[in-house]
This record gives C-alpha cells, sequence and structure tokens, in this order.
C-alpha cells in the first residue's frame, strides 16, 4: 500500500485521471472509436432503408390519388352522382389522408439520431482534433516531411491511401494561424493552394486560401511574396475587405525598407513555398536539432571503435535459480553509460495480458510544473499510461520477479508497472528518470530514481526510438525485449549523461512498461563506489 501511495506523489512523472479533450492520445483506446464510426454508419444505413421505404409508401399513395382525380376532376358532378364515389371521397378525406399525413410525420431518423447521442459523449472534440493537427505538425518537424508526402500518405512502411484534401490542409493551417504559428500556416496554405490550383474541388475558397496564406508569409517576414501572394487575391477578389489595405500597407513597408537600406525593389522568388523556404523557429528545447536528428536515425555517435566494445551474452543473474535453465540473451547497446538490451524478456501471451490489464486505466501522463506542483499535461508528453500492481494479476507478479532477478535489483522499493501507449505523434521530450535537487520528500522514504527497465511491448512501423542526445544513442523498439540503464553514479549522483527522449510516433502504436527502481533496498546489491562517479 505504501508504495500505492508513493507513486502518485512522485516529483517527475505522474498519471492522473483527465478531462475529455485529453483522451485521444493513446492508440488503444482510439480503436474504440474505429468500431464505434462502424456502429453509426450501420445506424445509418438503417435510417436510409426506413426513408426509402418511407417514400415507397407516399409515391404509392401518390400515384393511386393522382388515378382517382384524373377521374374525378374530368367530370366532377357526374363522378359524385354515384353514392359510392361520394362516400369513398368523404372517406378518404376523413381518413385516409390522415393516414398520409401520419405517414409523412413519422420521423426514421429517431433511431439513428438516439444512437447518435449515445455516442457524441465519447466524440472527439475541438480540442482533441486540434491535438491531432498538431501532432501531425509535430512529425513533420521531427521527420521533416513535407506537407505533400503527408497529404499524399507517402509515409515510411506504408502503402496507405489516406489523402488530405484542399480542404483538410486549409483546416491544417488554420489550426497553426490560430495558434500563431504562421511557419505551419503558410506550409498547409500553400500546400492547399497547390491542390486546389492541381484542379481538386474544394469546399475553401481560393481567396481565402490566399488571405490566410499572404498574412503568414509576411509574419515570416517575406514581404515581396506577402505583395506577390496579395496582389493574387486582389486580382481574384477585388472587393475583399482586407486584401486591398494589406497591400497597400505591405508596400508602403516594402519600400520603406528599401529606401533605408538604398536598394532596389526585387520581385519575390517564382519557386514555389516548401519545407526549407523559412527557418523554423526556435523553442523551448535547447538539443531541438540533435534529438530530432537521432529520431530520424541521423547523428548517431556509433563507430567502428566503439562497436567493438559491444557484446552479447547469456545473464543468468549471479546464478539465479529461476535463470539458471534458461538464462536471458543480453546484448550490450551502448557502452558508456551502459545500455543493455535483454531478448525474450516478455512473451505475446503476457504482453497481451498486460495491455488487456491496462486498457481501463489509460489516462493521459502527466508531469509536475517545477514551478506550481501541481500535476499537469505537457505537449512535450504525449502518451496515456496506466499503473500495475503485482496484486492486478499473477503475470504482473511475475514480471516484477522476473525484473528481479535479471537486474539483481530489489523491486520492493520499485514503483508500480507503468505501461504507456503511444497514439497520434506520441512523444515524450527530452528528460532525466531520477529527480534532481530540491528533492521530492518521498524520495527520503525510498531514495532516488536507481535504474530504468524499459519493455518494448509493441514493434512500430516507423518512429517511436528511444534517443539520448547527450551522448548520440537510438535505441529501436523491437517486441518482447526490454532495455536498462542506471540513472544514477554507485555514489548516489544523478548521471546527466542519462538524458533522453521517447521520439514521435510516426506509423503504428508504440506499447511500452517501465519499472523504476529505486535506491534503498539496493545497499548491497549495488555497493557504493571509490569516486563520485563510478
Amino acid at each position: 500500500m505504501r508504495k500505492s501511495l508513493f507513486f502518485m506523489s512522485w516529483a517527475l512523472l505522474c498519471c492522473c485521471w483527465t478531462t475529455h479533450a485529453e483522451i485521444f492520445t493513446s492508440i488503444g483506446q482510439m480503436t474504440d472509436l474505429i468500431y464505434t464510426e462502424k456502429e453509426l454508419v450501420q445506424s445509418l444505413r438503417d435510417y436510409i432503408k426506413a426513408e426509402e421505404s418511407k417514400l415507397a409508401a407516399v409515391k404509392s399513395w401518390a400515384s393511386k390519388l393522382d388515378a382517382l382525380t384524373r377521374v374525378s376532376t374530368s367530370d366532377p358532378e357526374g363522378y359524385l352522382a354515384h353514392p359510392v364515389n361520394a362516400y369513398k371521397l368523404m372517406k378518404r378525406l376523413n381518413t385516409e389522408w390522415s393516414e398520409l399525413e401520419s405517414l409523412v410525420l413519422q420521423n426514421p431518423s429517431d433511431g439513428f439520431i438516439s444512437n447518435m447521442s449515445i455516442h457524441r459523449q465519447y466524440f472527439p472534440d475541438e480540442e482533441d482534433e486540434t491535438g491531432a493537427a498538431k501532432a501531425l505538425m509535430r512529425l513533420q518537424d521531427t521527420y521533416q516531411l513535407d506537407s505533400e508526402t503527408f497529404s499524399r500518405g507517402k509515409l515510411p512502411g506504408t502503402h496507405s491511401s489516406a489523402m488530405l484534401t484542399v480542404d483538410d490542409c486549409f483546416d491544417m493551417g488554420k489550426t497553426a494561424y490560430n495558434d500563431a504559428d504562421y511557419y505551419h500556416a503558410v506550409l498547409w496554405m500553400q500546400q492547399s493552394l497547390r491542390q486546389l490550383d492541381a484542379g481538386e474541388e474544394a469546399v475553401v475558397s481560393k481567396s481565402d486560401i490566399l488571405d490566410y496564406l499572404s498574412y503568414s508569409v509576411y509574419q515570416m517576414g517575406d514581404l515581396p511574396r506577402a505583395i506577390e501572394l496579395t496582389r493574387r487575391l486582389v486580382a481574384i477578389d477585388p472587393s475583399h475587405q482586407r486584401a486591398g489595405g494589406n497591400l497597400r500597407y505591405f508596400e508602403r513597408l516594402m519600400f520603406k525598407q528599401l529606401n533605408e537600406l538604398n536598394q532596389a525593389y526585387q520581385p519575390s522568388s517564382e519557386e514555389p513555398i516548401q519545407l526549407g523556404t523559412y527557418s523554423r523557429p526556435k523553442d523551448h528545447l535547447p538539443e531541438r536539432e540533435a534529438y530530432e536528428a537521432l529520431c530520424r536515425g541521423e547523428g548517431v555517435q556509433m563507430n567502428e571503435r566503439r562497436r567493438s566494445h559491444l557484446f552479447c551474452r547469456y545473464q543468468d543473474g549471479n546464478r539465479n535459480p529461476r535463470l539458471l535453465l534458461k538464462p536471458i540473451m543480453e546484448e550490450d547497446e551502448w557502452d558508456s553509460p551502459h545500455i543493455v538490451r535483454y531478448l525474450e524478456v516478455l512473451s505475446h501471451e503476457e504482453i497481451e495480458k498486460i495491455k488487456e490489464l491496462a486498457k481501463p486505466r489509460l489516462a493521459r501522463a502527466t508531469v509536475r510544473d517545477p514551478k506550481t506542483g501541481v500535476l499537469t499535461t505537457a505537449n512535450y508528453r504525449v502518451s496515456k499510461s496506466a499503473w500495475l500492481e503485482g496484486e492486478d494479476d499473477p503475470v504482473i507478479a511475475r514480471v516484477n520477479q522476473r525484473i528481479e532477478d535479471i537486474t539483481g535489483l530489489t523491486v520492493d522499493t520499485a514503483e508500480l508497472l507503468q505501461v504507456a501507449n503511444y497514439g497520434v505523434g506520441g512523444q515524450y521530450e527530452p528528460h532525466y528518470d531520477f529527480s534532481r535537487r530540491p528533492f521530492d520528500s518521498n524520495l527520503k522514504v525510498d531514495g532516488n530514481r536507481l535504474a530504468t527497465f524499459l519493455n518494448y511491448m509493441s514493434d512500430v512501423k516507423a518512429g517511436g526510438a528511444t534517443v539520448f542526445p547527450d551522448f548520440g544513442a537510438a535505441i529501436w523498439p523491437r517486441k518482447g525485449t526490454a532495455v536498462f540503464w542506471y540513472n544514477l553514479f554507485k555514489s548516489g549522483e544523478g548521471d546527466y549523461r542519462t538524458r533522453h527522449a521517447a521520439c514521435p510516433v510516426l506509423v503504428g502504436s508504440k506499447w511500452v512498461s517501465n519499472k523504476w527502481l529505486h535506491e534503498r533496498g539496493q545497499e548491497f546489491r549495488r555497493p557504493c563506489g571509490l569516486t563520485e562517479v563510478d
């Protein structure tokens, strides 16, 4: 019980239940939406069938009544002279037309609307849609993919027909524009314009695209191109409420700058705007370029000399009885700091059981705000996580015991097994697993996070590597394997080289589970060294 209370207040990484707007960060949970949509499509088909049946009945009535009225109006008096016709006219107008009225007033959409109302509470909202758009832009930046690549669905390892329309690209650009992200607004508005000019049909007008594009280009500091785009806007829509004013303002600003620099006017480049035309604005992350390069598999600092020091071996946990008959296969992933990968740590059946236990508990992963101390979601950590205890299922208890056997470290003071699922653009930017001073008060109980044991529970088609920007390592997910490293030196001081990140998932779904092993109880299992950095 002490540990289950401890993990909830841990200072670095925590999990809490969150609002509706944070639901869709897990592929595992988003799959439910696929089946929901399938059910709604069937409900829609039922509604169409009911409407068609109703319309067929109304048409039948209309044909019958049309024939009757043709006869009755040709000789009204002669028609009514027959008492049966007179009776049937009274009957039709009093009874049958009322029945027809009731038929017309029937609403076959009631079942469909009711089904929609039931499922609507689980639908993504505007914030979810915005988050998904930003996730695509995050992938675009990390993996240096142009808007054309995304729009045409040409992603690595896929053969999909998923494509973005003119209106989709426009909405992507508008999302960025509304967030004052003019860099991405330019890229997506340009793609929307390119597809529209190629003859693709769209709801959005060319003038609307040029309006957003010209102002975004201006915000990126490209006045000549902003002027050229605004002139195109004025040419196709002379009455546009902003275009004329913007054009005069841009031209005055341009000529003012030229006079100050004593230069002549140069028309804008004929080259279309594409990835690399403008520099991406800097953000909060100092190692952004190195981190993203590693995610792409670039800049890995592995050379032949270093590789010659890496080996593979069978690990029996210092003759642990549970590993003597079937030792675990161990591979060196990196020499310093030492990172190892263990093969066949989890079976397929164990992985499925862990996912089954975790899915109902998945909630948006959070971090503790260093200024306020309040748990909050963050754009630099986008995943869903759940925490599992050994008492939840024998599989969890078995996995915990296996981690202890392999590492030789006690799990009595470890945190619960955390399971995480990364969805659209899911990532965790560079961070430390250990807590830095001033320490959280709970560290006085079980100490700092000594080591990390990370299980990969799925293969990932593209993206999703674990990278270490400080020394240029990239470790790729392989289902059933696990990687292990120490976060602290033997002295208890943090090893700042272990700052690492979970790269955004480009294609696929990434499932991991990890165990953070703490200092207490390891005194004789991993004794102190003679120096601070042993």
